[in-house]
């Protein structure tokens, strides 16, 4: 990719990603390259479809939480890395609006252009609960794909404006009902 269209593309990702923070994943298309100075022709050259721009968008992310489950599995107990990864992912995911029906979507439908990615970071919070596991300090009967489902369930409470208040809470709940009692201190520590 020439470096004017590599600097296109960035300027477009970066003005979705506002976009999509403050009005959710279903902001205009339009409105997407209105606020780029970009007509939309441009933005669909780079982006054909409003999944390939937020596969492309949230890939970056995504890859983040791939690679600091990585730097969680290395530098901190199994069970802070486990609830410090989750905590990251929720607050991340919040913070897209909308973004929780697309990744349960997604990670269903293999012909998704999200499908991979989600997969991606459904398998690194996998590995930080098995690593959990296997340090006794988590569950046995909890997977990857329920903490993958725990991550939407969470950031869907902290997207709700009444239940916005509680999502502390209510993480903090959650993350002492994965861990053992052998864990299950660091909600509370946390909390407290």
């Amino acid at each position: 990719m020439r470096a004017d269209a590599r600097k296109n593309r960035d300027h477009l990702l970066a003005v979705a990603g506002t976009a999509i923070t403050e009005q959710g994943v279903d902001v205009s298309l339009r409105d997407i390259a209105r606020r780029a100075d970009v007509g939309l022709a441009t933005l669909l050259r780079h982006f054909p479809t409003r999944e390939a721009l937020l596969e492309a968008l949230l890939r970056t992310s995504f890859d983040e939480f791939t690679a600091k489950a990585g730097e969680f599995e290395t530098s901190s107990s199994p069970e802070d890395a486990l609830v410090s990864w989750l905590r990251d992912c929720v607050a991340w995911t919040t913070e897209y609006r909308g973004v929780t029906a697309l990744m349960a979507a997604a990670i269903e439908d293999t012909e998704s252009a999200l499908h991979a990615s989600c997969v991606t970071l459904r398998a690194a919070g996998a590995r930080l609960l098995a690593r959990a596991q296997a340090a006794g300090v988590a569950r046995s009967d909890v997977d990857g794909a329920d903490v993958f489902a725990l991550v939407a369930m969470l950031a869907w409470l902290g997207d709700q404006p009444s239940l916005a208040p509680r999502a502390d809470r209510l993480f903090d709940v959650v993350a002492s009902a994965i861990l053992t009692s052998a864990g299950s201190g660091h909600a509370e520590r946390e909390s407290g």
